[in-house]
Protein backbone atom coordinates (compact mmCIF):
# COMPACT_ATOMS: atom_id res chain seq x y z
CA UNK A 1 0.00 0.00 0.00
CA UNK A 2 1.03 3.30 -0.83
CA UNK A 3 2.21 5.52 2.07
CA UNK A 4 1.47 9.76 1.26
CA UNK A 5 3.76 11.73 2.81
CA UNK A 6 1.83 14.86 2.77
CA UNK A 7 3.74 17.98 2.49
CA UNK A 8 2.09 20.51 0.79
CA UNK A 9 1.68 21.88 -2.53
CA UNK A 10 5.29 23.60 -3.85
CA UNK A 11 4.93 25.84 -6.31
CA UNK A 12 6.96 25.87 -9.36
CA UNK A 13 9.22 28.25 -10.73
CA UNK A 14 8.30 29.78 -14.02
CA UNK A 15 11.01 29.16 -16.94
CA UNK A 16 14.14 31.14 -17.20
CA UNK A 17 14.11 33.47 -20.15
CA UNK A 18 16.42 35.05 -22.44
CA UNK A 19 15.79 38.39 -20.92
CA UNK A 20 16.67 36.82 -17.49
CA UNK A 21 20.10 36.06 -18.72
CA UNK A 22 20.33 39.33 -20.31
CA UNK A 23 19.46 41.22 -17.09
CA UNK A 24 21.61 39.11 -15.23
CA UNK A 25 24.82 39.42 -18.15
CA UNK A 26 23.76 43.39 -18.14
CA UNK A 27 23.35 43.51 -22.18
CA UNK A 28 20.52 43.44 -24.05
CA UNK A 29 18.82 40.34 -24.81
CA UNK A 30 19.50 40.66 -28.61
CA UNK A 31 22.81 40.43 -27.61
CA UNK A 32 22.43 37.15 -25.52
CA UNK A 33 20.65 35.75 -28.64
CA UNK A 34 23.44 36.28 -30.78
CA UNK A 35 26.23 35.43 -28.11
CA UNK A 36 24.16 31.51 -28.14
CA UNK A 37 23.33 31.32 -32.11
CA UNK A 38 26.86 32.96 -33.67
CA UNK A 39 29.27 32.92 -30.36
CA UNK A 40 32.09 34.60 -32.47
CA UNK A 41 29.62 37.04 -33.42
CA UNK A 42 30.50 38.69 -29.78
CA UNK A 43 33.62 39.42 -27.86
CA UNK A 44 35.42 36.16 -25.82
CA UNK A 45 34.78 38.60 -22.89
CA UNK A 46 31.32 39.51 -23.36
CA UNK A 47 30.70 35.58 -24.74
CA UNK A 48 31.90 34.82 -21.27
CA UNK A 49 30.05 37.09 -19.28
CA UNK A 50 26.55 35.68 -20.74
CA UNK A 51 27.86 31.92 -20.41
CA UNK A 52 28.47 32.61 -16.92
CA UNK A 53 24.57 34.06 -16.61
CA UNK A 54 23.38 31.02 -18.73
CA UNK A 55 24.98 28.30 -16.58
CA UNK A 56 24.15 30.53 -13.31
CA UNK A 57 20.29 30.59 -14.03
CA UNK A 58 19.99 27.23 -15.59
CA UNK A 59 18.75 28.61 -19.07
CA UNK A 60 17.87 26.28 -22.21
CA UNK A 61 17.14 27.61 -24.96
CA UNK A 62 13.56 26.95 -26.48
CA UNK A 63 14.66 24.94 -29.93
CA UNK A 64 11.07 25.33 -30.81
CA UNK A 65 11.04 28.97 -30.80
CA UNK A 66 10.43 30.66 -34.26
CA UNK A 67 8.44 27.39 -35.33
CA UNK A 68 4.53 28.06 -34.23
CA UNK A 69 3.83 30.41 -31.57
CA UNK A 70 1.58 27.88 -30.83
CA UNK A 71 3.56 24.86 -30.90
CA UNK A 72 3.10 22.66 -27.97
CA UNK A 73 5.08 19.38 -27.29
CA UNK A 74 3.43 16.61 -26.12
CA UNK A 75 6.86 14.64 -25.37
CA UNK A 76 7.71 13.40 -22.22
CA UNK A 77 11.48 12.74 -21.60
CA UNK A 78 12.25 9.89 -18.72
CA UNK A 79 16.00 9.88 -17.67
CA UNK A 80 17.37 6.76 -16.53
CA UNK A 81 20.46 5.23 -15.46
CA UNK A 82 20.35 2.24 -17.37
CA UNK A 83 18.28 0.48 -20.01
CA UNK A 84 20.29 -3.09 -19.38
CA UNK A 85 18.58 -3.38 -16.13
CA UNK A 86 14.79 -5.25 -15.97
CA UNK A 87 14.13 -2.77 -12.52
CA UNK A 88 14.49 0.13 -15.02
CA UNK A 89 12.38 -1.37 -18.21
CA UNK A 90 10.07 -2.76 -15.59
CA UNK A 91 9.16 1.34 -14.31
CA UNK A 92 9.75 2.59 -17.81
CA UNK A 93 6.55 0.17 -18.98
CA UNK A 94 4.93 1.42 -16.20
CA UNK A 95 5.36 5.43 -17.30
CA UNK A 96 4.85 4.70 -20.60
CA UNK A 97 1.26 3.26 -20.53
CA UNK A 98 0.22 6.28 -18.53
CA UNK A 99 1.75 8.33 -20.98
CA UNK A 100 0.30 7.09 -24.36
CA UNK A 101 -2.71 6.64 -22.65
CA UNK A 102 -3.18 10.60 -21.91
CA UNK A 103 -1.89 11.19 -25.22
CA UNK A 104 1.61 11.95 -24.95
CA UNK A 105 4.78 10.49 -26.12
CA UNK A 106 7.95 9.22 -23.91
CA UNK A 107 11.87 10.23 -25.04
CA UNK A 108 13.94 8.05 -23.82
CA UNK A 109 17.77 8.97 -21.69
CA UNK A 110 20.36 6.95 -20.30
CA UNK A 111 23.11 8.09 -18.43
CA UNK A 112 25.00 5.33 -17.68
CA UNK A 113 25.22 6.42 -14.31
CA UNK A 114 27.62 9.20 -15.11
CA UNK A 115 26.19 12.36 -13.41
CA UNK A 116 27.63 14.74 -16.39
CA UNK A 117 26.07 12.66 -19.03
CA UNK A 118 22.94 13.17 -17.25
CA UNK A 119 23.13 16.69 -17.51
CA UNK A 120 24.11 16.99 -21.00
CA UNK A 121 20.93 14.78 -21.36
CA UNK A 122 18.66 17.00 -19.37
CA UNK A 123 19.99 20.23 -21.62
CA UNK A 124 19.40 18.49 -24.86
CA UNK A 125 16.05 17.58 -23.79
CA UNK A 126 15.00 20.32 -22.03
CA UNK A 127 15.54 22.36 -25.43
CA UNK A 128 12.66 20.58 -26.81
CA UNK A 129 9.84 22.36 -24.79
CA UNK A 130 8.55 19.35 -23.02
CA UNK A 131 5.57 18.82 -20.99
CA UNK A 132 7.69 17.40 -18.15
CA UNK A 133 10.55 15.64 -17.37
CA UNK A 134 10.83 11.93 -15.03
CA UNK A 135 14.65 11.95 -14.07
CA UNK A 136 15.19 8.64 -11.97
CA UNK A 137 17.27 9.03 -8.41
CA UNK A 138 17.48 12.27 -6.43
CA UNK A 139 21.20 13.21 -6.86
CA UNK A 140 22.09 15.61 -9.75
CA UNK A 141 25.09 17.55 -10.76
CA UNK A 142 24.67 21.55 -9.39
CA UNK A 143 23.81 21.75 -13.18
CA UNK A 144 21.38 19.54 -13.45
CA UNK A 145 19.63 20.89 -10.55
CA UNK A 146 19.82 24.34 -12.07
CA UNK A 147 18.55 23.25 -15.25
CA UNK A 148 15.90 21.33 -13.74
CA UNK A 149 14.75 24.15 -11.46
CA UNK A 150 14.34 27.08 -14.07
CA UNK A 151 12.70 25.20 -17.05
CA UNK A 152 9.16 26.01 -15.44
CA UNK A 153 8.02 22.56 -16.09
CA UNK A 154 7.27 20.07 -13.97
CA UNK A 155 9.84 17.89 -13.15
CA UNK A 156 9.53 14.11 -11.19
CA UNK A 157 12.42 12.50 -9.33
CA UNK A 158 11.82 8.58 -8.86
CA UNK A 159 13.48 5.60 -7.42
CA UNK A 160 14.20 7.09 -3.81
CA UNK A 161 12.65 9.03 -1.22
CA UNK A 162 14.17 12.87 -0.38
CA UNK A 163 13.39 15.61 1.81
CA UNK A 164 13.85 18.47 -1.13
CA UNK A 165 12.70 17.02 -4.04
CA UNK A 166 13.15 19.86 -7.54
CA UNK A 167 9.41 19.92 -7.72
CA UNK A 168 7.75 16.25 -7.05
CA UNK A 169 9.23 12.98 -5.93
CA UNK A 170 8.20 9.45 -5.83
CA UNK A 171 10.07 6.32 -4.41
CA UNK A 172 10.87 4.46 -1.83
CA UNK A 173 13.56 5.03 0.98
CA UNK A 174 16.76 2.80 0.44
CA UNK A 175 18.13 3.23 3.91
CA UNK A 176 15.00 1.80 5.26
CA UNK A 177 15.17 -0.98 3.02
CA UNK A 178 18.77 -2.29 3.52
CA UNK A 179 18.04 -1.86 7.64
CA UNK A 180 15.05 -4.25 7.45
CA UNK A 181 17.12 -6.56 5.49
CA UNK A 182 19.72 -6.58 7.88
CA UNK A 183 17.11 -6.95 10.88
CA UNK A 184 16.08 -9.67 8.78
CA UNK A 185 19.16 -11.74 8.52
CA UNK A 186 20.29 -10.77 12.07
CA UNK A 187 17.02 -12.03 13.69
CA UNK A 188 17.82 -15.67 11.91
CA UNK A 189 20.80 -16.15 13.64
CA UNK A 190 23.53 -15.01 11.20
CA UNK A 191 26.15 -12.99 12.83
CA UNK A 192 28.84 -12.53 10.32
CA UNK A 193 26.99 -10.30 7.09
CA UNK A 194 28.67 -8.78 4.24
CA UNK A 195 27.19 -6.87 1.31
CA UNK A 196 28.44 -7.25 -2.02
CA UNK A 197 27.61 -4.54 -5.03
CA UNK A 198 29.23 -3.10 -8.58
CA UNK A 199 29.73 0.40 -9.21
CA UNK A 200 28.80 1.18 -5.86
CA UNK A 201 30.84 5.13 -6.42
CA UNK A 202 28.29 5.97 -8.97
CA UNK A 203 25.37 3.46 -7.90
CA UNK A 204 24.44 5.41 -5.08
CA UNK A 205 21.03 4.19 -4.06
CA UNK A 206 22.91 0.61 -3.65
CA UNK A 207 25.14 2.22 -1.34
CA UNK A 208 22.35 3.46 1.16
CA UNK A 209 21.08 -0.52 1.13
CA UNK A 210 24.47 -0.79 2.37
CA UNK A 211 24.57 1.92 4.97
CA UNK A 212 21.14 0.35 6.03
CA UNK A 213 22.72 -3.13 6.51
CA UNK A 214 25.34 -1.36 8.22
CA UNK A 215 23.05 0.51 10.31
CA UNK A 216 21.56 -2.80 11.69
CA UNK A 217 24.49 -4.47 12.33
CA UNK A 218 26.10 -1.57 14.38
CA UNK A 219 22.43 -1.32 16.15
CA UNK A 220 22.83 -4.86 16.81
CA UNK A 221 26.95 -4.74 18.17
CA UNK A 222 27.79 -7.03 15.55
CA UNK A 223 30.80 -6.98 13.18
CA UNK A 224 31.19 -4.30 10.49
CA UNK A 225 33.07 -4.34 7.10
CA UNK A 226 33.76 -2.15 4.08
CA UNK A 227 30.98 -3.51 1.12
CA UNK A 228 32.61 -6.00 -1.38
CA UNK A 229 32.55 -4.01 -4.37
CA UNK A 230 33.45 -4.29 -8.23
CA UNK A 231 33.96 -2.35 -11.14
CA UNK A 232 31.35 -3.53 -13.42
CA UNK A 233 27.87 -3.56 -14.35
CA UNK A 234 25.48 -6.12 -12.39
CA UNK A 235 25.32 -9.53 -14.06
CA UNK A 236 24.53 -12.98 -12.58
CA UNK A 237 27.69 -14.52 -13.89
CA UNK A 238 29.19 -11.64 -11.61
CA UNK A 239 27.61 -12.44 -8.92
CA UNK A 240 28.93 -16.14 -9.08
CA UNK A 241 32.31 -14.99 -9.29
CA UNK A 242 32.04 -12.59 -6.67
CA UNK A 243 30.53 -15.16 -4.20
CA UNK A 244 33.63 -17.35 -4.29
CA UNK A 245 36.20 -14.67 -4.43
CA UNK A 246 34.51 -12.96 -0.93
CA UNK A 247 34.09 -16.20 0.33
CA UNK A 248 37.95 -16.98 -0.56
CA UNK A 249 38.66 -13.73 1.09
CA UNK A 250 36.33 -13.45 4.28
CA UNK A 251 35.62 -17.59 4.85
CA UNK A 252 34.13 -16.53 8.38
CA UNK A 253 30.99 -15.05 6.63
CA UNK A 254 27.86 -16.76 7.13
CA UNK A 255 25.39 -14.36 5.00
CA UNK A 256 25.87 -12.07 2.04
CA UNK A 257 23.60 -9.49 0.69
CA UNK A 258 23.55 -8.92 -2.38
CA UNK A 259 23.06 -4.71 -3.87
CA UNK A 260 20.45 -6.37 -6.29
CA UNK A 261 18.65 -9.74 -7.34
CA UNK A 262 20.87 -9.78 -10.37
CA UNK A 263 24.19 -10.58 -8.71
CA UNK A 264 22.25 -12.54 -6.14
CA UNK A 265 20.49 -14.95 -8.83
CA UNK A 266 23.94 -15.34 -10.13
CA UNK A 267 25.54 -16.37 -6.72
CA UNK A 268 22.88 -18.89 -5.85
CA UNK A 269 23.26 -20.94 -9.30
CA UNK A 270 26.93 -20.52 -8.89
CA UNK A 271 26.72 -22.12 -5.15
CA UNK A 272 24.56 -24.66 -6.19
CA UNK A 273 27.12 -25.34 -9.13
CA UNK A 274 29.86 -25.86 -6.53
CA UNK A 275 27.88 -27.49 -4.13
CA UNK A 276 27.85 -24.81 -1.69
CA UNK A 277 24.83 -25.25 1.25
CA UNK A 278 22.57 -22.28 1.11
CA UNK A 279 21.50 -21.07 3.53
CA UNK A 280 23.51 -23.76 5.53
CA UNK A 281 27.15 -22.53 4.97
CA UNK A 282 26.17 -18.93 3.62
CA UNK A 283 22.63 -17.24 3.41
CA UNK A 284 22.12 -14.86 0.14
CA UNK A 285 19.62 -12.07 -0.21
CA UNK A 286 18.82 -9.66 -2.54
CA UNK A 287 17.22 -6.70 -3.57
CA UNK A 288 14.54 -5.42 -6.01
CA UNK A 289 12.59 -8.79 -6.40
CA UNK A 290 12.96 -9.71 -9.53
CA UNK A 291 10.70 -12.83 -10.83
CA UNK A 292 13.89 -15.06 -11.72
CA UNK A 293 13.98 -14.80 -7.96
CA UNK A 294 11.30 -17.45 -6.68
CA UNK A 295 12.19 -19.66 -9.44
CA UNK A 296 15.46 -20.93 -7.71
CA UNK A 297 16.97 -23.50 -5.82
CA UNK A 298 16.58 -22.53 -3.00
CA UNK A 299 14.19 -19.45 -3.33
CA UNK A 300 15.73 -16.35 -2.84
CA UNK A 301 14.93 -13.72 0.23
CA UNK A 302 14.35 -10.28 -1.24
CA UNK A 303 13.31 -6.41 -0.83
CA UNK A 304 10.52 -5.94 -3.55
CA UNK A 305 9.87 -2.65 -4.64
CA UNK A 306 6.77 -1.68 -6.72
CA UNK A 307 8.54 -0.66 -10.01
CA UNK A 308 5.65 -0.57 -11.95
CA UNK A 309 3.87 1.24 -9.41
CA UNK A 310 6.36 3.73 -9.06
CA UNK A 311 6.40 4.81 -13.26
CA UNK A 312 2.74 4.34 -13.03
CA UNK A 313 2.36 6.93 -10.00
CA UNK A 314 4.92 9.01 -11.40
CA UNK A 315 3.53 9.48 -14.52
CA UNK A 316 0.26 9.99 -13.59
CA UNK A 317 1.21 13.06 -11.27
CA UNK A 318 3.30 14.63 -13.62
CA UNK A 319 0.26 14.76 -16.22
CA UNK A 320 -2.19 16.08 -13.32
CA UNK A 321 0.37 18.93 -12.96
CA UNK A 322 0.91 19.33 -16.81
CA UNK A 323 -2.92 19.72 -16.92
CA UNK A 324 -3.45 22.23 -14.24
CA UNK A 325 -5.32 19.78 -11.85
CA UNK A 326 -4.24 18.84 -7.96
CA UNK A 327 -1.23 16.18 -8.17
CA UNK A 328 -1.68 15.55 -4.09
CA UNK A 329 1.32 15.46 -2.60
CA UNK A 330 4.75 16.25 -3.65
CA UNK A 331 6.01 13.51 -2.01
CA UNK A 332 5.15 9.83 -1.82
CA UNK A 333 6.95 7.20 -0.24
CA UNK A 334 5.66 3.74 -2.11
CA UNK A 335 6.88 1.70 0.41
CA UNK A 336 9.00 -2.06 -0.02
CA UNK A 337 8.23 -5.50 0.68
CA UNK A 338 10.59 -8.31 2.66
CA UNK A 339 9.80 -11.65 0.91
CA UNK A 340 11.66 -14.07 3.17
CA UNK A 341 12.21 -17.39 1.13
CA UNK A 342 14.31 -20.09 1.68
CA UNK A 343 18.29 -18.94 0.92
CA UNK A 344 17.97 -17.09 4.22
Amino acid sequence: MNQVVPLGRRARSTAVTLKHVAARAGVAPITVSRALNAPDSVSPLLRAQIDDAVTALGYVPNRFAGVLASAQSRVVPVIVPSLSNAVFIEVIQGIQGVLEAGGYQMLLGNTQYDLARETELVSTMLGWAPAGIIVAGLRHAERTRALLAGSGRPVMEIMELGRRPIDMNVGLSHLSAGEAMGRHLIERGYRQIGFIGGRLGADYRAMQRFRGLDRALAGAGLDRRRPFAHPESSSSEIGGNQLMAVLAQAPELDALFFANDDLAVGALLRAHREGIDVPGRIAIAGFNGLGIGALTTPALTTIISPRPEIGALAAIKLLARVSGEPAGPIRVDVGYRLMVREST
